[in-house]
């Protein structure tokens, strides 16, 4: 158990992490040293999120696509003008030896050929998460991207997130003390039904409701969450317990659209996670709770909730405050103390970009300026080997063990 003394300077060092990092994480963006010229696979719904972002980077240039749905691909020629699509990535790649890197936003179970492909073009490669619906796949991404020499970036995107990341130094620095306690939620209204007169097209573009490659709520947006904590506390559960079923959307499905789970970790903290698909009250969020205060975090922002008892510190007067019934949370704002230095405090309250614009910046360092990834191909193989075990246990009925062997790269 940490002493008082250790505890003390522990929560001094948070506000100097704090401190430290906020310049860096508001600082205007610095242009790339050098032109990326970008292969996009897959322009469903995540790369056409992809698209979105990628034309507010200057340096960017999506010079091709591709989709084996002819709708989608007539449709990306809309948003990716002077693109030019493809039927497969391994044509788009043949097309386009001047390709740099390979963004991959296909369905997670054809995650795996085009990642391949494209690190064996030698082409770097950002992966959306989870990075497979496999772990033998999962694995097998890991390997080439290892062998490969190349960048390659797992999408989770909790680790790129800049209110993350301050949110980390206070939780790392010890801000609130021993971790006792854990929940993350997703929801929201939603069918996740695509509708398509033809079966053979409606049967691809609704994978993530085919029972049998579909990794369901657990994968799909659970992997993302999972992720944050595994980041934050540097450790992985070792037991998972869920279950769940069809309660929403009552139309066939055998895919589960509400789900609950415990992940239990090795020092007998747990996680408690539900997600659903009928209801989106409150929305998206992860809550961890120690001994000395909360981090509530909600992807575009971020609050600390002290306990009374908890040590005050000399930058707690630069914060800016909010009421949530009758808890009062700091709110985590990059580059506090200049901010209100100019009156512009709560200008800072929440990212200007999505998180997504924040995961591809940084993998577009990465290519260009030699920075580490911040989620690597390992990470994303523990991230999506823990979602898969959740998923397991949700069709199972009963508790799994997670073993370091089901976390490992071969």
């Amino acid at each position: 158990m940490t002493s008082p003394d250790r505890r003390t300077l522990l929560m001094a060092g948070a506000g100097t992490a704090a401190s430290l990092l906020q310049p860096e994480l508001l600082a205007a963006r610095k242009p790339l040293r050098a032109p990326v010229r970008i292969g996009l696979v897959g322009v469903g719904r995540q790369g056409r999120a992809m698209l979105a972002e990628l034309g507010k980077f200057e340096e960017v240039t999506v010079v091709a696509y591709c989709d084996t749905d002819e709708r989608r691909l007539s449709s990306a020629a809309r948003r990716a003008r002077g693109a030019q699509g493809h039927p497969d990535a391994a044509s788009m790649l043949a097309a386009h030896p001047d390709i740099d890197a390979v963004l991959v936003a296909t369905p997670t179970h054809l995650h795996r050929q085009p990642c391949e492909e494209a690190l064996a073009a030698g082409k770097h490669v950002y992966c959306e998460a989870p990075l497979a619906h496999s772990v033998t796949d999962a694995r097998a991404i890991a390997a080439a991207a290892a062998s490969s020499g190349k960048v390659f970036q797992t999408g989770l995107q909790g680790r790129a997130n800049p209110v993350y990341g301050l949110a980390r130094s206070f939780v790392r620095s010890g801000a609130i003390r021993d971790m006792v306690t854990m929940r993350a939620q997703t929801n929201e209204k939603n069918s996740w039904q695509t509708p398509a007169s033809d079966p053979a097209r409606s049967k691809a573009l609704n994978w993530r409701l085919d029972s049998e490659v579909t990794l369901g709520l657990p994968g799909e947006v659970g992997a993302q969450q999972f992720d944050v904590f595994h980041w934050f506390r540097g450790d992985y559960p070792v037991k998972v317990e869920a279950e769940g079923g069809v309660l929403a959307w009552r139309d066939g499905r055998t895919v589960a659209d509400t789900v609950h789970a415990r992940l239990t970790f090795k020092d007998g903290a747990a996680l408690d996670w539900s997600a659903t698909l009928g209801n989106s009250y409150e929305g998206t969020h992860e809550v961890m709770m120690g001994t000395m205060g909360a981090v509530k975090l909600a992807w575009s922002h971020g609050w600390l909730f002290k306990e009374a008892d908890a040590p005050t510190q000399g930058w707690e007067v630069y914060a800016n405050r909010q009421q949530f019934h009758n808890d009062e949370g700091i709110t985590l704002i990059a580059e506090a103390t200049k901010l209100a230095s100019q009156g512009k405090l709560k200008e800072g309250v929440g990212l200007p970009n999505r998180p997504l614009w924040y995961a591809l910046d940084d993998f577009f360092k990465a290519v260009t300026e030699g920075d580490a990834v911040p989620c690597s191909a390992e990470e994303g193989l523990r991230a999506t080997a823990v979602a898969i075990k959740v998923q397991e246990s949700l069709l199972a009925g009963e508790p799994l063990a997670i073993t370091e062997a089901d976390l490992a790269s071969k």
